[in-house]
């Protein structure tokens, strides 16, 4: 079984780790063993050694205290001297217990037993002791001491005994770890030495591989013959890994520089024997002009023709007329005997040289007659090998046939030679046959007599004039014949050329459709992503809204912050879904753009105003100046316009600490602008300000999508790196530009040219589709559409409106429905829910009213578009206001909810305000 290279070093590293990970396990075992060991010793055994010291401690103290009273024979309290003695009773009593718990071994517990039993009886002389004490009997103390000293000295020789025993015990558990460490030191150097060995043979087994197949690929390499590339060597490897891959893709590059020097072998020669051709026709061509005489043209033909051929005999035959009879007559020859070469003269259709005249093609023969006549030579004669005839044709008429014969095999491309010097020599013939009339009929008039000089001299004038004619003549046939191989050269190339534009084409084809299955699916992911964000989205929008409008909600004013936050963090994760989708459009060219009147000094004021506010919270200057040149119109997308400038500024003031922001108007020089044939008014918009500034190396990566100065940039200031994206395109969809000029630490200038366009763009360079989103944050939606009722919205009817009505909410998502439920009941209207168009369908049946309906799109069992369809085929439901509420936001989708029945259409997520202005609206 073949492994490849990379397997092969996959298996060396495994195989390491592998026995490093055996070797591993192995020392921890042996440390735990180790370990066990000591905390027998530190633990176990050192803690009864001192359980049992401390039970002869107190037993001491007990003994001493006794010994005092007999041999001091102080008086004492017995009381005080009863409760030292009940303390150090307590004493051992506990430690005799924790010992007995502890030990473990049959000698150790049988050793515990015996000092429990000495101690007992030892005790119970205590108590008699301390009893006599009490009864002032104390001539009898001693003797009772003296009855229990053989138990004390016993019980004194058990403690030393146990603790012997322990320490035994210790002594018996170091040497077993000093064992173990042993052999954790020879099994750990064993296992590193087989380790070692291990990974050693591995890795000479891996190389000596691959330098064996790399010493196979450089020998191939080695018997190349860069000067003859018609046989390349080929590398043998049988391996199924990279190096076999290598050899089997040079083995492929071989056979393939092989058939192209073939190739290009069999075109230089191609490209030679046409060179042989063309020169060699122009030099017996050139031999038509040299001539006037039938005769000395043949002659000098048949030399030149068998030079060139090869050919040791040649004839010319000319046709001649005699008293309605047609024949070819010998005229000149190549190589004859003391007679000439051939028969004198035959008919058509006699002997294969008549039949080339009556068939008027190049006939060649190979097998030669035996009695064929030889060709001679100064040492002897010899037959020929080959026979060549050939018809000279002039306007499909044979005026002459050559005859030529070699000792070897006429090729195919003499035989192409003589095919196209033939198509020139009938010209060339009857042209001089025509000069030798002439200069005929001119000899015959000069015999004439005087009477007929002037005919005579007239002649001479009409044969001068027609052999300027046949020179022109075969000027121009020479011509043509140029031109005629111009012509097929150019058909050659323009088919090969044609061929490849039609490759070209049906590639740029598959191209095409390619990208329009791929822009489809984009634009299909970016529908779906939207609906699914937008879904939860409009739950987390809508209830917040919710809890910061009511006053009745019972939230502390901290849980209001708290849902004011929510709230800004959900419109924040808008934005970004509303700026992804923008950019995608962009990219795919389906953003549409609106040019209109733009007045500037309300546009000033309004930017003005929008960050004025937000300039004196972060206690910065703000200044928005015109300069008086600038137009008081211009022709753009206001929108565009404020949404890049609007993605500028908040930049600007973000990176913005301390110092100022300023935007200034201008008109735009000539040498600033880009080359732009369609107007010559531009504005010049300059957004700067004393920030962080930008490196020179960043500036351009920050006009790409996601992309900011660096990571810490992104941590601190926040955003997601698409406002500059986004302006950068739609600067350029409106035929402008936008740039910067930025020095670290001093700041920042984004500089945008706008063109002023009363016509739009040209319909060259606008390639947009209409599709614009239908999004819930923008103050579009609610704009006027020729699809609904001509409806000013901004007369919005009262609360009242909306009491004692019953709306229908036809929904998926639990969690939609129950914010709509909610919040449509505070306004006093009658709520009904179902979760898709089936349920929707039934409870249009059962309830008798229903003033207005609110219907999601992607729900299961039957959708938004077919329930709406549905609906509206109902006669009594055909004026029902329904207002669609999706998360789809695409523009072709808003149309599709229009066509399907819808009154109005509304994106997710929701704005509650918006969404009751337009129920209101619907409802008046």
């Amino acid at each position: 079984m073949s492994v490849s290279f990379k397997k092969k070093q996959y298996l060396s590293l495994g195989l390491t780790v592998f026995f490093l990970l055996l070797l591993m396990f192995a020392i921890l075992f042996m440390a735990n063993v180790i370990k066990a060991n000591m905390i027998e010793i530190v633990q176990d055994r050192y803690y009864k050694v001192n359980q049992a010291l401390e039970i002869r401690r107190f037993f001491d103290q007990t003994d001493r205290q006794l010994l005092r009273i007999l041999i001091v024979k102080e008086e004492m309290d017995p009381e005080l001297v009863e409760d030292l003695l009940r303390q150090n009773e307590g004493g051992i009593q506990k430690h005799m217990l924790e010992l007995a718990s502890t030990v473990n071994t049959e000698q150790g517990t049988l050793l515990v037993k015996k000092i429990e039993a000495a101690y007992t009886s030892y005790n119970q002389m205590e108590k008699d002791f301390i009893q006599k004490l009490k009864d002032g009997e104390t001539s009898e103390l001693q003797e009772l001491y003296d009855s229990e000293r053989g138990n004390r000295d016993q019980l004194l020789h058990d403690f030393d005994e146990f603790i012997k025993y322990q320490e035994t015990l210790m002594d018996q558990s170091l040497e077993s770890a000093t064992s173990t460490h042993t052999q954790l030191v020879i099994v750990l150097v064993s296992a590193v030495s087989l380790a070692l060995i291990m990974i050693v043979i591995v890795t000479v087994t891996l190389i000596r591989s691959t330098s064996k197949i790399i010493s196979k690929i450089l020998m191939g390499l080695d018997r190349i013959d860069y000067k003859n590339l018609s046989s390349l060597p080929r590398i043998e490897i049988d391996t199924k890994d990279e190096f076999g891959e290598i050899a089997n893709s040079f083995n492929s590059m071989a056979a393939s520089l092989e058939t192209y020097n073939k190739n290009e072998t069999k075109y230089m020669a191609e490209i030679t024997e046409q060179n042989w051709i063309q020169s060699h026709s122009a030099d017996i061509v050139h031999l038509y002009s040299q001539h006037v005489n039938i005769q000395a043209l043949a002659t000098d033909l048949i030399n030149e023709l068998s030079n060139t051929l090869n050919a040791c005999l040649g004839a010319i035959y000319l046709k001649e007329d005699e008293k309605d009879k047609t024949f070819y007559r010998n005229i000149a020859s190549y190589a004859g005997k003391e007679h000439q070469v051939g028969r004198a003269q035959f008919t058509p259709g006699a002997g294969l040289v008549g039949q080339c005249a009556v068939n008027k093609k190049i006939f060649i023969l190979n097998e030669i007659p035996n009695d064929y006549q030889v060709i001679t030579t100064g040492l002897g004669s010899v037959r020929p090998r080959s026979i060549l005839m050939a018809p000279v044709m002039m306007k499909d008429e044979v005026v002459a046939v050559i005859e030529l014969a070699s000792l070897e095999k006429f090729t195919a491309i003499q035989a192409k030679l003589l095919d196209e010097v033939l198509d020139t020599l009938g010209i060339a013939i009857t042209n001089i046959l025509g000069r030798m009339e002439i200069a005929h009929l001119l000899e015959d008039s000069q015999a004439k007599t005087e009477e007929l000089q002037m005919q005579s001299e007239e002649l001479q004038s009409q044969s001068e004039e027609l052999q300027s004619q046949a020179e022109d003549l075969q000027t121009q046939a020479e011509e043509l014949q140029m031109i005629n191989e111009q012509l097929e050269e150019r058909t050659n190339d323009a088919e090969l050329k044609s061929e490849e534009l039609r490759a070209a084409k049906e590639a740029l084809e598959e191209k095409a459709r390619e990208l329009m299955i791929s822009s489809k699916y984009k634009t299909e992911f970016l529908a779906n992503m939207s609906h699914e964000l937008r879904t939860p989205l409009n739950s987390i929008l809508l209830l917040s809204e919710m809890f910061i409008d009511d006053t009745n909600h019972g939230l502390t004013s901290e849980q209001v912050e708290f849902m004011k936050m929510i709230h800004s963090s959900g419109q924040d994760l808008l934005d970004l879904i509303n700026d992804i989708l923008d950019l995608s459009k962009v990219e795919v060219g389906k953003l549409e753009i609106h040019f209109e009147e733009v007045n500037l000094c309300e546009f000033t004021d309004s930017l003005e105003q929008s960050f004025m506010q937000f300039a004196k919270k972060k206690n910065l200057e703000f200044t928005v100046s015109s300069s008086v040149d600038i137009p008081y119109l211009i022709f753009t997308d206001e929108k565009r316009l404020r949404q890049m400038l609007k993605n500028l500024l908040s930049n600007a003031f973000k990176f913005t600490e301390e110092g100022s922001v300023s935007v200034k108007l201008e008109e735009a020089g000539s040498h600033e602008v880009p080359q732009f044939h369609h107007t010559n008014a531009w504005l010049k918009v300059v957004v700067a300000d004393t920030g962080i500034g930008i490196p020179a190396e960043k500036q351009e990566e920050i006009f790409e999508a996601f992309q900011q100065v660096d990571g810490a940039t992104m941590r601190k200031y926040g955003g997601t790196g698409l406002g500059l994206s986004i302006t950068k395109e739609f600067a350029q969809l409106l035929g402008g530009v936008c740039k910067v000029e930025s020095e670290e630490g001093k700041g920042s200038s984004f500089t945008l040219l706008i063109p002023s366009l009363p016509e739009g763009l040209p319909e060259k360079g606008k390639e947009t589709i209409h599709a614009e989103t239908a999004s819930a944050i923008d103050k579009d939606v609610l704009h006027e559409n020729e699809h609904l009722p001509s409806i000013e919205r901004e007369e919005v009817p009262s609360t009242a409106t909306l009491q004692e009505k019953t709306v229908l909410v036809v929904d998926d998502d639990h969690r939609n429905i129950y914010v709509l439920k909610n919040a449509l009941e505070k306004e006093g209207m009658h709520v009904l829910t179902a979760e898709n168009g089936m349920e929707c369908l039934n409870a249009m049946e059962k309830e008798e009213k229903i003033d207005i309906l609110l219907m999601d799109i992607m729900m299961p069992v039957m959708d938004g578009y077919e329930t709406m369809r549905r609906i509206r085929e109902l006669e009594e439901f055909a004026e029902l206001p329904i207002i669609a509420l999706t998360a789809k936001a695409m523009n072709y989708d808003r149309k599709k909810c229009l066509e399907a029945g819808a009154s109005d259409y509304i994106s997710k997520p929701l704005k509650l305000d918006q969404l009751l202005s337009a129920m209101r609206v619907w409802l008046s």
